[in-house]
This record gives C-alpha cells, sequence and structure tokens, in this order.
C-alpha cells in the first residue's frame, strides 16, 4: 500500500497556493486560456524542459531563470499560441509578460516562469495577455488549481489534475499537478506542460533530481504519436509552508517524498496518453527481466510507440507478432527464446514460442477496454463543464519478460484511430 492517499484541490492542495484561470481572448474558441499558479513565499523551482533545438521563447525563459536562480513565486501559462519559432520578438512578448506579471504582483520579474502552448510560429496575442493578466491576478483563489488546470488545455478533451497527501514526521505534506497534452506526444522531456507544487522545504539540488528522476519515470515513459515538442515543460515549486523540517539528503523522508511525487507525475502522464488524440484507450507495457530498468524502459516505449501495434489494439487485434517485433528493434539486447508476451489474461507466447489461445476472447477483451473508457466526443464553449479529470485505472496491459535480468520498467500509450489522422490533417484549417 502506498504511504499516501488522494486528496482534492489540485495545485492549490498544498499549502501557500492559489491559483485563477481565465477567458483572455487568446484562443478562437472563447474558451479559458490563461492560468497563473501563485506561491505565497518564495519557492524552490526545478524544471525540466524539451531537448529540441526548435525551442518555444518560454523554454529559452525558463532556462535562463533557473540557471540564475533556483527560487520563483508564480507561473503563468498561455494557451491558444506556442510562441515558438517566433525569433526575438517572440521572447520580447515572453520578458514582457513576466513584467506585466511582475508589476501585477508586486515582485520581482527574476521569480517568474513562463509557459505556452498553441500553434507553433504563433505570436502570443499580447494585447489581449496585456488585458488578460490584471483579471487573472484578480481572480487568483486558494480553490484556483481547477481553473487552472482548465485553461492551459488545447486539443484536450479533459482536464488533468490530482493532489496526494503523506505525514512526513507529525506534519501532512502535500503535491499537487495540472498538465496538459493530446498531441505531439514522444517525450525527450515530456510532449506536455505540467506544473507541480509542492509545501515541501527541499534543498535546490536534491529537488531537481527528484523532479528529473520523477519525470524519466512519468513523462518520459508516456508517447501517443512519435513527435517530441517545441514547448515541453515540466515546472515543480516546493514553497516549504508545511513547516516540516528541510530536506537536504538523501534518506527516508526524501525517498518517500520523491516516491509520492513520482506518483503524481505518472498519474498525469497516463492522463496524457489516455487523452491522446483519436485515441479509444490507455496502453500500459509492463516489461521485466531486463538488464537495468532503463532498458526495460526502452523496450516498454518502443513497443507502446508502435505504430502497428496502437493500430491492432485500436482495432481489437490481439496480434502478438507485434509486439515481438517492436521489442525486437528496441535496441536492447535479449535471447529471443526467452521473450515471454501477455495481453491481459492472455499468455500469447512463451520461451520464443507461440501459444494457443482464444483469439475471439482476446480480442473482446480489447473491445471491453475501449468501450469502459470513453472520454467526451468534444470540448467547446457551451459543454466546458463536460471537461472534467478522468480515471486512468483501466488500461490494455501488454506484459514482456525479456529473461533472467533484474531490470523492470512501465510506459504507457494509447491506441491509434482513424481520428488522429483526421485531427492533425485540419489543426490549423
Amino acid at each position: 500500500m502506498a504511504d499516501w492517499w488522494e486528496i482534492t484541490g489540485g495545485v492549490t492542495a498544498p499549502r501557500g497556493y492559489k491559483a485563477a484561470g481565465i477567458k483572455a481572448g487568446l484562443k478562437p474558441s472563447g474558451l479559458p486560456d490563461l492560468a497563473l499558479i501563485v506561491s505565497d513565499v518564495d519557492a524552490i523551482a526545478a524544471g525540466v524542459f524539451t531537448t529540441s533545438y526548435v525551442k518555444a521563447a518560454c523554454v529559452d525563459y525558463c532556462k535562463e531563470r533557473l540557471q540564475a536562480k533556483h527560487s520563483s513565486r508564480a507561473i503563468l501559462c498561455n494557451a491558444g499560441q506556442a510562441n515558438a519559432a517566433t525569433g526575438e520578438q517572440g521572447m520580447q512578448d515572453a520578458l514582457e509578460s513576466a513584467e506585466l506579471l511582475a508589476k501585477a504582483l508586486n515582485i520581482s520579474p527574476e521569480l517568474i516562469l513562463l509557459a505556452s502552448t498553441g500553434v507553433i510560429g504563433q505570436r502570443i496575442k499580447m494585447e489581449a495577455m496585456r488585458s488578460g493578466i490584471p483579471q487573472l491576478v484578480a481572480a487568483l483563489s486558494e480553490t484556483g488549481g481547477d481553473a487552472a488546470a482548465g485553461a492551459i488545455i488545447t486539443t484536450d478533451l479533459v482536464t488533468k489534475s490530482i493532489a496526494l497527501e503523506t505525514n512526513i514526521g507529525d506534519r501532512p505534506v502535500r503535491i499537487g499537478g495540472i498538465a496538459k497534452g493530446s498531441g505531439m506526444i514522444h517525450p525527450n522531456m515530456a510532449t506536455m506542460l505540467a506544473f507541480v507544487t509542492c509545501d515541501a522545504a527541499v534543498s535546490p539540488h536534491l529537488w531537481q533530481q527528484m523532479v528529473s528522476r520523477a519525470a524519466d519515470r512519468s513523462f518520459n515513459s508516456i508517447t501517443v504519436d512519435g513527435d517530441t515538442s517545441t514547448n515541453d515543460s515540466l515546472i515543480a515549486l516546493a514553497n516549504g509552508e508545511s513547516r516540516t523540517p528541510a530536506i537536504t539528503d538523501i534518506g527516508a523522508e526524501a525517498e518517500k517524498l520523491e516516491a509520492m511525487l513520482t506518483a503524481v507525475c505518472q498519474h498525469l502522464a497516463k492522463c496524457i496518453a489516455r487523452d491522446g488524440e483519436g485515441a479509444t484507450c490507455l496502453i500500459e507495457v509492463q516489461v521485466t527481466g531486463a538488464a537495468d530498468e532503463h532498458a526495460a524502459r526502452q523496450v516498454a516505449k518502443t513497443i507502446v510507440g508502435s505504430s502497428l501495434v496502437k493500430s491492432a489494439i485500436f482495432g481489437h487485434d490481439p496480434n502478438w507478432g507485434r509486439i515481438a517485433a517492436a521489442a525486437g528493434r528496441a535496441g536492447v539486447a535479449f535471447e529471443q527464446e526467452n521473450l515471454r508476451i501477455q495481453l491481459g489474461d492472455f499468455l500469447l507466447m512463451e520461451n520464443g514460442q507461440p501459444l494457443q489461445f482464444n483469439r475471439a476472447e482476446a480480442s473482446a477483451y480489447l473491445k471491453q477496454i475501449s468501450a469502459n473508457s470513453s472520454l467526451p466526443a468534444n470540448v467547446t464553449a457551451t459543454n466546458m463543464s463536460n471537461v472534467a479529470p478522468q480515471r486512468v485505472d483501466n488500461p490494455v496491459v501488454i506484459q514482456v519478460n525479456l529473461g533472467n535480468g533484474h531490470g523492470s520498467g512501465i510506459a504507457w500509450g494509447c491506441d491509434l484511430s482513424y481520428d488522429y489522422v483526421k485531427i492533425n490533417a485540419e489543426y490549423t484549417t
């Protein structure tokens, strides 16, 4: 049993945080499009960002800020325009956004972190940003986590939010998180945005290590379509408002906090994978018997990212050959005669040999998962109330064993449907 429990509130569940999400006029749809998370005090800040050489202005801005200063007070996120590949003017827009917010909050611009999401090549609509920031600050609330979660999404069908609580010493410690992501998901960091708040006190170096490892075991272990974005950002704040003793070294308390941080990130990552554009189900690939964790995750991610595997799952076809082929091309050495593959309760291959199984029942298993995993058909300005966090506890499960190694790893993804092509063929038209 995990040594923590789920609570409500998202990013405002931890002590000392407020959040808001408003309609500023950045999105043509009229949906909420500007979000803000603010800590009452300076918070230790850590970040993991895209490895793409084509980066949004907000990514360059945040990396420079965090290299110069390991603390922050606020995260501002606009949806509608990615502000990526926008040249020097895009950076000037980012700087102006930070300065406007700093003035409205009466803090230094150095304490502002930024994120953007939307169409690549489009600058932020600065007129809407200028008028929206005062409204956004006025809307800040200790219960504003849900509003912020709704204001960062683009093609998402559902919001993605969670908060967990544990006890460290004799005091409660909380971690909350929100995320967005649906397409362009194949993380080198993570093709999405995620913001995490924590009320523990942690040293900057240790917090960055925790966040980086949590990203590897969550956002870096999901894939939807094999495309990495220009705006990938995971930003995590820890403000110490739980009043627990500072965690500065690896030990039981640090391990407990990192495990809960990883659980928050994995929940959000699975929500992103399940909400893949056009998807009908979440897929979880569990790999064991590898030489180490990294190798196991590499095989798992290759399988779940295979277009052939994803298409077979969408078609409810228990075609285990595609799973075996993906495992074999993952770049991880193993003996073919040790390969074992299982789909749900159906053992398909053992000791490298195909087994007889009930193909109709295996197909019915895939159909049942898809039927029980429905999401809203579309998000519009009139049905925003339908945008609610989804459950991710009913995936298609693929288990693969490679041999006798001690390494194990998990990756998550989704099936590949006709709708994915339609959504992305018409994305800007």
